[in-house]
């Protein structure tokens, strides 16, 4: 009798990923998918902050008691940081961290057999090379993400994913192209470049850079859309600014993580660049491709952040982006900001990410305003058949439903847009 499986998530789309492609692993060794009665659960946890430290020991926990007779494999970012706590206290069969990963279907065969627990983690994430994962396809609808690179050699202050992740390391291109073209061939409508630190793809290869993929990949027969997840303001380069005005299926977003728009806050985050820099870098973008929208990820409340410095950081959104993405700086132990003085209040951290949080929502209007009738394409995503509506996303991350009474899902759709077709963020 074939053995079965089940995946859960936690974190983001890069770990979603990678339990795709064990899950193609596991399907081509005979396994089958069973959310109901598995012999195996693979769980991949996430330590972006300690919620998300939480959360991963809760699940661990959960899957436990739910199937108390499969076999338990855990890895990930929470995994590769607190092994030896998980080996001990919550002793699952298989501990695994951000390496090792296409080791655990050898691994589960064992625990299947042999009953043996096994804990599989290196240490040094610097020393980490690009783990090949092989062809994949993981996806949300008509949207597939491809994975092109892992790790990070940013450091900055508050983060701990550098030192659960590892150092910066691409991926061989011919596998990026050979897996894209494998996406297209699938029918997928639009390809997310993802990774840990996207725009640093290429760094250490010494012929591709970030901008020489997208191109390639941008002309490959049969791609209608490929948009980039998230890119640091000082890898965008003038070739990419160029293949995004004049590619039309590269699509017109850019998401941008600020995370402060202070002089004082950047230098205290380890930031490499200054608010002038970056100001005169979204004057420029949006000079060459007036339609793209720029998002961004912001952080409120990081340790010595005083009124002015927040004021500068609201200025500066006000006058650069169409939609925020709001964090309160979480404390994260083992980083250089877990160590600052000056952490400020819980309460202060709410009131600073509900007034840009509010501010969020009066920009996307605004952007949004400046499209109503006029053409626009959408991809659709999904279909209320209850509401009579497609819902999707333009190239420039517009959310729009239009009124139909057939599913278009799967389909790219031009309409007249009007001011009942935008839906909020």
């Amino acid at each position: 009798m074939k053995k079965s499986f089940m995946t859960y998530n936690l974190g983001c789309k890069v770990n979603a990923y990678e339990l795709s492609a064990i899950s193609s692993l596991l399907l081509e060794k005979g396994f089958v998918e069973d959310a109901n009665n598995p012999d195996v659960v693979i769980i991949n946890t996430c330590s972006v902050t300690a919620t998300a430290d939480q959360k991963s020991r809760q699940h661990i926990r959960k899957m436990q008691k739910m199937f108390p007779n499969a076999v338990i494999a855990v890895m990930g970012c929470y995994s590769q940081g607190n092994y030896q706590f998980i080996k001990d206290e919550i002793k699952p069969d298989i501990v695994l961290g951000t390496s090792h990963r296409k080791d655990v279907i050898g691994l589960i065969e064992k625990a299947l057999n042999e009953k043996e627990k096994t804990c599989l983690v290196d240490e040094n994430t610097r020393a980490f090379t690009y783990e090949e994962l092989g062809i994949t396809s993981y996806s949300e609808n008509v949207r597939a993400f491809l994975k092109i690179q892992d790790g990070c050699n940013n450091f900055c202050t508050y983060c701990i994913v550098p030192y659960r992740r590892g150092k910066m390391r691409s991926r061989n291109p011919e596998n990026v192209i050979k897996e894209a073209k494998y996406l297209i061939e699938q029918g997928y409508q639009e390809i997310v470049l993802s990774g840990i630190h996207v725009g640093g793809y290429g760094q250490d290869l010494c012929d591709c850079s970030f901008s020489d993929l997208v191109d390639t990949l941008s002309s490959l027969p049969g791609l209608k859309s490929l948009r980039i997840s998230s890119i640091e303001e000082s890898e965008i380069n003038d070739k990419l600014i160029a293949l995004i005005r004049n590619r039309d299926n590269l699509a017109k977003h850019l998401h941008i993580p600020l995370q402060a728009g202070s002089n004082h806050v950047l230098k205290l985050m380890n930031r490499k660049y200054n608010r002038e820099q970056f100001i005169e870098k979204i004057k420029t973008i949006k000079s060459l491709v007036p339609d793209v929208m720029i998002s961004s990820d912001v952080i409120v409340g990081f340790p010595q952040e005083s009124e002015e410095d927040f004021k500068d950081t609201y200025n500066l959104c006000k006058e650069c982006f169409d939609m925020l993405h709001v964090f309160p700086y979480s404390l994260r132990p083992g980083t250089v900001a877990a160590r600052m003085d000056g952490q400020i209040s819980p309460e202060v951290k709410k009131q600073r990410s509900k007034e840009l949080l509010e501010l969020s929502d009066e920009l996307y209007i605004n952007f949004a305003s400046r499209f109503i009738g006029q053409d626009v394409t959408v991809l659709v995503e999904k279909y209320d058949e209850e509401k009579g509506v497609n819902i999707g996303h333009t190239s420039n991350y517009l959310s729009v439903e239009i009124p139909l009474k057939e599913s278009k899902v799967g389909q790219f759709i031009t309409v007249k847009l009007q001011k009942d077709m935008i839906l909020s963020k």
